[in-house]
């Protein structure tokens, strides 16, 4: 289920470019708390306290974000990046409370891949979606989303039905059985199947050539009858 973290900020008195491009030269990242029918608030937060917790599920996070005296309770939504350095350049969080109701992407993490039958014959672990979108109350977010693939063969997959949610989480992919994840084939043993079926395919589709000894001869046209001879 989802933690409540921690984490400060201060008031942005400013608002606008400059005041962006000036809080950023300050190593700030400036940022905006809105939601719960009440005014925005424009804040900046520490790029190196903002950057540890980037480093974690950070989307799936509470935070009890201090500014000032007030504390809110937030929850990530949306953090945008320079598109070369990566460094973050905005954040939006959304107030919420224990009965706010939200949708949230949270990552698929796959358990028991060293025990998989199929990986240890080489078989090679393929995650289809690397995160599930869920609605659920802010206060049931969970970290993961679990898939046990320790029994999978090569050619089995876990499709969206079978994977087990905490109560009161629900998965907003409508198509239940959408496969999750799936052990294939190497490439290797794939390129050596492919070349058997090739291989098979062809000798199906060439004629068996028939000794000439056993050919049968063509049977010979019949003799056209002679005509009339002329009567003298």
């Amino acid at each position: 289920m989802a933690q409540t973290f921690n984490l400060s900020a201060s008031l942005r008195d400013k608002s606008g470019k400059g005041a962006a491009r000036a809080a950023r030269r300050a190593e700030l990242v400036p940022a905006v708390i809105y939601g719960d029918k009440k005014a925005p608030l424009s804040i900046n937060l520490e790029l190196r306290e903002l950057r540890r917790h980037l480093a974690t599920t950070f989307y799936t996070h509470i935070y009890d974000l201090k500014v000032g005296n007030d504390t809110h309770k937030v929850i990530p939504r949306d953090v945008q990046f320079h598109p070369v350095t990566e460094t973050p350049l905005h954040v939006d969080f959304l107030r919420v409370s224990d009965t706010t109701k939200i949708t949230a992407a949270v990552p698929v993490e796959a358990l028991g891949a060293d025990k998989s039958p199929g990986i240890k014959n080489g078989g090679l672990l393929n995650l289809i979606y690397h995160e599930l979108e869920v609605k659920c109350f802010a206060n049931q977010i969970p970290e993961h989303i679990t898939v046990d693939v320790s029994a999978l063969t090569v050619g089995q997959s876990i499709h969206l039905s079978e994977i087990k949610l905490p109560a009161g989480v629900e998965i907003t992919l409508h198509d239940k059985n959408a496969t999750i994840v799936t052990i294939t084939a190497p490439s290797a043993l794939r390129a050596k199947d492919e070349e058997a079926d090739a291989a098979a395919a062809a000798a199906a589709a060439t004629p068996i050539a028939v000794p000439a000894a056993k050919q049968k001869a063509p049977e010979a046209a019949p003799a056209a009858p002679a005509k009339d001879a002329k009567k003298k």
